[in-house]
């Protein structure tokens, strides 16, 4: 007879995985409701997709992406980055004021004019696969002057 542990601690981890997209949810709508960003083309897809982006990365389900969690997202977008980079975008994003980036952090710097480097680089990702055909063979390599 199988134990219930590993199903309990499942439902759990879906249960806070749940409750964590409800807490993104509930910030998207504060920025749906923002006059500042009344006038951003499809706010709600966006947010939508930067709450799925998010949600990915946030690896201890505190409601932030921590260094760890940052760099998992960069070697995973194939651009891996050394801790002083990381550390660095942070900063970027935060401003300084936190070692971790918030989903509020997140939002504004993917919706704001600044060009962060993490911004570049999720922007970059995107258009390279929302391109409808893919090249066969080995991907170009890339350099910081083929970012967009």
């Amino acid at each position: 007879m199988p134990s219930n542990q590993n199903v309990q601690g499942g439902k759990a981890f879906g249960l806070l995985k749940e409750q964590q997209r409800q807490k993104l949810e509930e910030i998207n709508k504060e920025y749906l409701e923002d006059q500042k960003y009344r006038d951003e083309d499809d706010l709600a897809e966006k947010l939508e997709s930067l709450k799925n982006k998010y949600a990915e990365f946030d690896l201890n389900d505190q409601g932030e992406i921590d260094l760890m969690g940052l760099k998992r997202m960069m070697e995973k977008l194939g651009v891996p980055k050394t801790h002083l980079e990381l550390k660095k975008m942070i900063v970027e994003v935060t401003g300084g004021s936190s070692n971790t980036i918030n989903y509020r952090d997140f939002v504004k710097m993917m919706l704001g004019k600044r060009s962060a480097v993490l911004k570049l680089v999720l922007l970059f990702e995107d258009k390279a696969n929302g391109s409808p055909c893919k090249p066969d063979g080995p991907p170009p390599k890339r350099d910081i002057a083929s970012l967009p």
